[in-house]
């Protein structure tokens, strides 16, 4: 398939810039295995699980990833991380008028130096040679909530609570894995209640994951690679799920791409590393039944993963229905519910 096959026309105001006032009031746009379409509201998920359906959610929890400094010589410098690599270096686009070199210093609020170590493609790895404390230390002392470029706007004080799951848990992402922002403690209280079956998996969402398609071949287009673990624990329970005849649900995107990555083998083991795993139309699914997701950038990879899930015509067809009924796109907008086709 082409890059051309996932375009469509999204008007400018149906982008979400700020999120619905309570989290399980957003739509859910709802594909059946046909052709039909209906309308519900995300608390309404309830009615589309039965006893024992396993939904599987990523814990990664977003670090406040975008953050201001200067060069040596004076220049403005905005560094934007893509991963914390270890407990003194990380990985990060360095937006700059003038390419810094290895060696160079960037300066930053209270007295903070990174130096530059290493470039990879198009991200650097900074470093910080104080020693008084963990380099997430620092990103999580001077660094600002990573809004998604899209929003148009700087992130107040709500976007702190709001641009974050309720279950977050493991500190990674420099974004919001957005399925589950819908989710607040009265619904995950009542799907207990109905006995609907709850995971967790984790996967580091970084900041590769608004790049753009550039190529109008798919096969050329290289995937960012992104750190998961899936424990045994998790592993076991799908299995349980699956033999009682029940549903593995995938909570987002990443959860999607996380389970596929740990089952590459044709069943779901273990896994702890890294994934660049890209899912587009003919990719054959071994482990999620169903899938809660948001709307997507036209010609993104994401829009290419959930059409795979789904299939092409009906997730475009569905697309087209969701800009018609004003459905609101991307990190804090509307959902939608799929079953794998």
């Amino acid at each position: 398939m082409k890059l051309s096959d996932f375009q469509f026309e999204l008007p400018a105001d149906l982008i979400a810039r700020y999120p619905e006032k309570r989290r399980s009031e957003s739509r859910l746009l709802c594909l059946d295995q046909g052709e039909g379409i209906a309308h519900r509201r995300f608390y309404q998920l309830v009615e589309l699980l039965q006893p024992g359906d396993l939904l599987v959610f990523n814990d990664t929890k977003v670090i406040p990833a975008r953050i201001f400094g200067q060069k040596t010589t004076g220049g403005q410098v905005e560094i934007l991380v893509e991963r914390i690599l270890d407990e003194t270096r990380l990985l990060a686009q360095v937006r700059v008028s003038k390419p810094p070199k290895i060696g160079d210093e960037l300066l930053f609020p209270e007295h903070i130096r990174l130096r530059v170590i290493g470039k990879q493609d198009q991200f650097y790895e900074l470093s910080y040679e104080a020693g008084d404390r963990t380099i997430l230390a620092v990103v999580e002392h001077i660094g600002h909530i990573p809004l998604p470029p899209y929003m148009q706007r700087e992130p107040d004080e709500t976007d702190k609570v709001r641009y974050q799951t309720v279950y977050a848990k493991f500190k990674g992402s420099v974004a919001a894995p957005t399925a589950g922002l819908h989710f607040d403690e009265a619904l995950l209280q009542t799907l207990k209640e109905k006995q609907i079956d709850m995971a967790y998996l984790t996967l580091h969402i970084g900041a590769g994951t608004f790049m753009p398609v550039r190529v109008p071949n798919l096969l050329e287009h290289k995937m960012h690679a992104e750190y998961l673990d899936v424990s045994s624990f998790l592993c076991e329970k799908i299995k349980a799920t699956k033999a009682r005849g029940k549903r593995v649900v995938a909570v987002g995107t990443t959860s999607l791409r996380a389970l596929e990555s740990a089952s590459q083998s044709g069943e779901i083991k273990p896994y702890q590393g890294e994934t660049n795993i890209f899912i587009y139309p003919g990719y054959q699914f071994r482990t999620a039944d169903a899938l809660i997701t948001n709307l997507h950038l036209p010609g993104s990879t994401l829009l290419m993963l959930v059409s795979a899930f789904a299939g092409h015509k009906k997730v475009m067809h569905a697309y087209r229905a969701a800009v018609a009924n004003r459905y609101r796109f991307y990190s804090y907008g509307d959902a939608m519910w799929m079953v794998r086709a």
